[in-house]
C-alpha cells in the first residue's frame, strides 16, 4: 500500500520568507502599537501601559523583550530614586516608521472602522 500526498508539495506558494519573519514578530497583538508609540519619543514603562489601553502589564513586558531580543527597542534604566525603565527604538526600530504609516493609510482605505451590521471580521 502507497500513501500518496494530499497535494503535490511542488505546487505550494511559499511566502517570502522575510514576510514571514516579520509577521512572526509584527503581527503578534499589541505589538504595532507598541512601536507605534515609540515612533514619537522614547517613552516610560507606564507612559507605554497608558497609552495603549487594554494591555496588561504582562503582556506589555513580554512585547518589550521580544521587541528588544530582535534589536528593535532598547531597554534603558534610569537611576533613582525611583528607579525607572524607558524604552526606546532602536535605528532599525525606528525604520519601520514609513512602513508602518504605509499600513496605517491602507487600512483607513480599505478596512472599515466598523464592520456593517450583521457582519463581524472572522479569523
Amino acid at each position: 500500500m502507497t500513501i500518496e500526498p494530499d497535494h503535490d508539495v511542488g505546487a505550494c506558494k511559499r511566502v517570502d520568507k522575510g514576510i514571514s519573519r516579520v509577521f512572526q514578530l509584527l503581527g503578534k497583538r499589541w505589538t504595532g502599537p507598541i512601536v507605534a508609540v515609540l515612533l514619537d519619543q522614547p517613552a516610560h514603562f507606564t507612559d507605554l501601559r497608558r497609552a495603549i489601553p487594554g494591555i496588561s502589564e504582562r503582556m506589555l513586558s513580554d512585547r518589550l523583550t521580544e521587541l528588544g531580543a530582535a534589536g528593535l527597542v532598547l531597554r534603558e534604566v534610569e537611576e533613582g530614586p525611583p528607579l525607572r525603565v524607558r524604552y526606546r527604538l532602536t535605528e532599525a526600530g525606528a525604520a519601520l516608521r514609513s512602513a508602518l504609516q504605509e499600513l496605517g493609510e491602507w487600512a483607513e482605505k480599505h478596512l472599515p472602522e466598523h464592520p456593517p451590521c450583521g457582519e463581524r471580521f472572522r479569523g
